[in-house]
């Protein structure tokens, strides 16, 4: 079964190659806020994040 499972998680991470690249990087900025990020880091993710919840309003398609 294990390797059952090894062949369909392949052939899921090919078809949605663009979705498991989200969550890669969604997993990456995770880790990163929690567990590296300084206070100046973290400043900076706040402007960032305000600045894209700004474009998402205005064009939610992006």
């Amino acid at each position: 079964m294990q390797k059952n499972q090894l062949s369909n998680d392949k052939r899921w991470a090919e078809k949605n190659r663009e979705h498991r690249n989200y969550l890669t990087k969604r997993s990456s900025a995770r880790g990163f806020i929690k567990n590296s990020a300084t206070i100046e880091d973290l400043e900076e993710l706040k402007e960032l994040i305000s600045i894209r919840e700004d474009e998402l309003k205005k064009d939610p398609n992006e």
